[in-house]
């Protein structure tokens, strides 16, 4: 490449997973990396071997990677392996790399072909590779075979998601020619999580083995399903050749001498085949860093600082210093109590902007939850009636009463309170249970200390649930004296005297005269002397008025008209519209 700096970055992302690989976390970054995805026999292992040169892969039936391998691609003279897990022994025979893969394997998933997250760490020396990085996933697969977990096609697209959801991976979607590569499983994966194609790499394996008469070309020219970054077509050992233990500088050469021959590929044999693919997986890695490393130094200097904090508060820390203890105790049982109110009362420095959390959720339990708690309250309209009914009868016996008695209706709107004790407690054991979940979420900050965040989490939820105890009695108590005393003059109590008052408000409240229609109106009236003639008119609500020579005259009532024969014509003028509609006329008879 020319540039020692570019050349330095993909060694330097190495030294960085090896170093969080090594302490069993990944410090919360998202490190750039080719995570290879593709179905079961779809060639991945082939292509990964074809770039080192050398058999070193497990091979078999059914589910052969079953944790991710990172294998990480060193250009050096001297070739060997060395394996993360086994510091300082060197793998010359890779004979041997093939079997500490499969026994490491074995150690974690055991032999009844599970599945681990936990990734094995590979890096091969070799003058025959470039600088690269890859992940290689376990394949897709549909069914469970053997002793596998029946989820096991869902436990495999989750770790696959776990890496290529990450802005900061690239995808090398594996996908074998000689099946309908509309169907893919790695390209629908890709899909999925990267919709535009800006983050997917193609490579298209076995296109030696299509049908007869058909090829691969409008998917290799990046015609039928686009991507940024375009195909890769490479031409892999058969089975035949790996059992026959085939020669791999061979079977490059083999690859390179069919895309010259084919006539559909030989004008673009120069952009395919494994070595320009590792070279292409090279050059784009290296850019990928490139662009992903201003982001990458930003959160490693703010993990830096935060960390450098924490040391400090430990600085000059005593285990022997009783003090020391009795301070840092009280330290941390205060600072739970401010997280605490900063989570009740909301003015924590970060805000969440995920969920809602804390007093937030309270408050919407108030404001949300409790009114429909209160709304679901439903009674029978016809049950309802039929107690008021029974009721009245009951407090009469043989007599004949005149009016409600009063018995009767305290005894109905009692029964009616009474139903609000079942939402007002759920109310409270809902609140008591956010404010559990609330303070256990604060105690995380304790969990360097178990017995002290245990014992926290003890005398808290202690506390509040002595609290719940009293707060549903006095809620229980506000009931019961609602229901002792039923106060008939308060203002919201509808009673003859306020629904009578109510009534006399709504009558002054009338609609006003308002103006319905104004225009010229044109009186036919066949008694009159002269014919029709033209007034201006204005119908209001209550009465209607017309003008003529600048006098007013007013008709309260028009029924006054019922007895001749008028009829009026009303034209209303609209200004400089050139249309038949310029003119509204209605006819009104009566």
């Amino acid at each position: 490449m020319g540039n020692r700096g570019m050349e330095e970055l993909i060694p330097l992302i190495n030294k960085l997973q090896d170093a969080f690989s090594s302490i069993g976390q990944s410090c919360n970054l998202d490190l750039p990396q080719i995570a290879v995805v593709g179905g079961q026999s779809a060639g991945k292992s082939s292509v990964l071997e074809n770039f080192v040169g050398r058999d070193f892969l497990p091979r078999g039936s059914g589910i052969v990677t079953r944790r991710p391998l990172i294998l990480q691609l060193v250009n050096n003279k001297a070739e060997y392996a060395e394996f993360l897990h086994c510091k300082g022994k060197k793998f010359v025979d890779f004979d041997e790399v093939r079997q500490e893969i499969e026994a490491e394997t074995d150690r974690i998933t055991g032999s009844n072909k599970g599945i681990s997250p936990i990734p094995i760490n590979l890096r091969v020396y070799s003058p025959n590779v470039l600088n690269l990085t890859l992940i290689d996933l376990p394949g897709m697969t549909k069914i469970a075979v053997g002793d596998q977990p029946p989820d096991i096609e869902h436990q495999i697209r989750d770790m696959i998601l776990q890496f290529t959801t990450k802005e900061s991976c690239l995808i090398l979607a594996v996908t074998p020619a000689n099946t309908d590569l509309a169907n893919s499983d790695a390209l629908k994966m890709a899909k999925e999580v990267d919709p535009q194609g800006l983050r997917t790499i193609g490579v298209i394996t076995k296109l030696d083995l299509m049908d007869e008469g058909t090829d691969a070309r409008d998917i290799l020219e990046n015609k039928l399903l686009p991507l940024r970054r375009g195909y890769i077509g490479v031409v892999n050992r058969s089975q035949k050749d790996i059992d026959g233990r085939k020669d791999i500088r061979a079977a490059l050469a083999a690859e390179r001498k069919f895309f010259l021959s084919h006539p559909s590929y030989r004008h673009m044999a120069e952009r395919m085949g494994t070595s320009h693919l590792q070279k292409t997986l090279n050059q784009q890695l290296t850019n990928h860093i490139r662009d992903t490393l201003p982001g990458l130094r930003s959160k490693l200097q703010s993990q830096l600082l935060s960390l450098e904090k924490e040391v400090e508060e430990y600085k000059n820390f005593r285990p022997d210093d009783p003090t020391r203890k009795t301070k840092a105790l009280l330290q941390m049982v205060q600072q739970f109590g401010v997280d605490f109110e900063k989570c009740i009362e909301g003015s924590g420095d970060q805000v969440d902007t995920a969920e809602l959390s804390g007093g937030a959720r309270i408050n919407r339990i108030f404001h949300e939850r409790f009114p429909f708690e209160l709304v679901k309250i439903v009674f029978d309209e016809k049950e309802l009636r039929r107690e008021i009914s029974h009721a009245i009868k009951n407090v009469h016996g043989v007599r004949t009463g005149l009016f409600t008695p009063d018995l009767a209706f305290e005894a109905i709107v009692k029964k009616q309170i009474i139903k609000l004790k079942e939402p007002c407690l759920k109310c409270i054991d809902l609140v008591i249970q956010e404010l559990i979940n609330t303070f256990r979420q604060c105690t995380n900050k304790l969990g360097s200390y178990p017995r002290l965040r245990e014992e926290t989490e003890r005398i808290v939820t202690t506390y509040v649930r002595e609290r719940e105890g009293k707060t549903k009695d006095q809620v229980l108590l506000l009931i019961d004296i609602e229901l002792s005393y039923i106060n008939t003059n308060h203002e919201d109590f509808i009673g003859f005297a306020n629904a009578q008052q109510r009534n006399i408000v709504n009558k002054k409240r009338a609609i006003p005269n308002q103006v319905i229609r104004k225009g010229w109106l044109t009186l036919n009236i066949s008694i009159m002397k002269g014919g029709s003639k033209e007034y201006w008119f204005i119908l209001t609500a209550e009465s209607l008025s017309w003008y003529k020579d600048e006098e007013v005259r007013s008709i309260c009532s028009v029924f006054l008209f019922q007895s001749l024969p008028i009829s009026f014509e009303l034209k209303t003028s609209t200004t400089k519209v050139p249309s038949k509609a310029s003119q509204f006329t209605q006819r009104l008879s009566w």
